[in-house]
């Protein structure tokens, strides 16, 4: 068969990896791909957006199944577009995609349905925002409504943070339109962990746990970002913890999507924060987490086209198997980045580093230019490995990381460490 992956990141050339290995796969294109998805299947220059561009693509090539990486194509509806012409496609309709394209709705249905999560207010008037701001006093969590890459999400430590975030995102509209409306939320104190399930829209499996670090510098200091590593297993997760989420978070909004007309098809990412009154939702996601797709595929050994074909099918596949090894991404940045970054340095040593024992480096901002590697994006290459627990597979990805090199690399060098301590603590308690 051939299988379409949208998007050009590290996630999709994760999918794609993944994807390749399947017996059932004669063919992968990559929209628009980049140099590592290359090595797998065909890239093609149409944008991610040009939903319709896509579907004539798709029906021209004979495309038997299409994946969709990125948030933006499925909340412009892409899922609608693929099947309004008979094509098959993995990942929510718009409607349901609605989950991730607008805070304010994910909050609202998550009230609805009693959904646990942070106290929170909906502003479209900046000045009303503020008020509310000084009102409250901090800290206190300011969301832009819609899409913004990761960084709509400012944690204020002070009331003068809180109101600037709402100057930047509502007055300035540095996300544009995405900013018309803001979400104001209690600050929530605990360990974050991301729980992902798949869903043919009544039934679910849980994939395996993982936990992501979204500020840019060691100590989850800085601002917020795409991601810059995760690791799975995520040892916050406990299966009683597991239990919990499913059976106040993953079922009640299932549920809840199905009985406002929308029920919500692929992947269900809840984002958490693991606090003392337990698990609640920070944010929900409509596709595979950046970068904890990347851990997933690693340590996914059931063939992913079958699940993705049981979804799109509506008959959920029973159950998923899981390599036992701990899998670790560590993201590769640009210097500024998630601020401006220049573009276009010469990345040399990935072939050395995928020597390493169990390494795969996936890549995310990179092209080709006059011959050579270079970067391309504010996160430019995710170096995963395997280990028998975190505390092997850190020491095989930081080694690999000391092998690549481009001008102003940046990276966290304490991925992993909750879980590391998490375990030595466990240890301690035990003997």
């Amino acid at each position: 068969m051939k299988v379409l992956i949208v998007g050009s990141g590290g996630r999709e050339h994760a999918i794609a990896w993944k994807v390749a290995q399947s017996p059932k796969v004669k063919k992968v294109y990559a929209i628009p791909g980049n140099p590592g998805m290359a090595k797998v299947g065909e890239c093609v220059d149409i944008k991610p957006a040009e939903i319709e561009k896509l579907a004539d693509f798709a029906e021209r090539e004979g495309i038997d199944l299409t994946i969709v990486g990125p948030e933006a194509p499925l909340v412009a509806g892409i899922v609608n577009e693929f099947e309004k012409r008979g094509l098959r496609i993995f990942g929510p309709s718009k409607e349901a995609a609605r989950l991730e394209g607008s805070k304010a709705f994910s909050k609202e249905m998550m009230k609805r349905f009693n959904v646990p999560t942070a106290e929170f207010e909906v502003f479209e008037d900046p000045e009303k925002a503020k008020e509310y701001i000084r009102k409250k006093g901090a800290p206190i969590v300011v969301k832009a409504d819609g899409l913004a890459a990761g960084k709509g999400v400012v944690v204020a430590k002070t009331v003068e943070e809180a109101l600037e975030a709402i100057e930047k995102i509502m007055v300035k509209r540095v996300f544009g339109d995405a900013g018309k409306k803001v979400v104001i939320e209690e600050c929530l104190v605990g360990e974050e962990a991301s729980y992902l399930v798949v869903t043919d829209g009544r039934n679910f499996i849980p994939l395996a746990t993982s936990q992501d670090h979204k500020a840019v510098f060691d100590g989850d200091r800085g601002p917020n970002t795409g991601g810059m590593g995760a690791y799975s297993p995520a040892p916050v997760l406990s299966p009683e913890m597991e239990k919990e989420v499913q059976d106040r978070v993953i079922k009640p909004i299932l549920k809840g999507m199905e009985e406002i007309g929308t029920p919500f098809k692929g992947i269900l990412y809840a984002g958490l924060m693991i606090t003392e009154e337990g698990p609640k939702v920070l944010e929900f996601n409509v596709r595979f987490g950046d970068p904890e797709a990347q851990v997933l595929m690693r340590r996914l050994e059931t063939d992913l086209i079958e699940v993705c074909e049981s979804v799109v099918e509506g008959k959920l596949i029973e159950k998923l198997d899981w390599k036992p090894e701990t899998a670790i991404c560590v993201v590769l940045a640009s210097k500024g980045y998630p601020g401006s970054y220049e573009k276009g340095k010469e990345i040399t040593g990935i072939e050395e580093a995928e020597k390493v024992e169990t390494v795969v480096v996936f890549h995310a901002g990179t092209a080709v230019k006059n011959g050579k590697l270079v970067t391309n994006g504010g996160r430019v290459l995710n170096v995963t490995a395997l280990g028998k627990d975190i505390v092997e597979a850190r020491e095989r990805a930081y080694r690999a990381i000391e092998k690549i090199h481009f001008e102003g690399m940046h990276y966290r060098k304490d991925i992993g460490m909750k879980a590391v301590k998490r375990i030595a603590g466990e240890d301690n308690k035990s003997s």
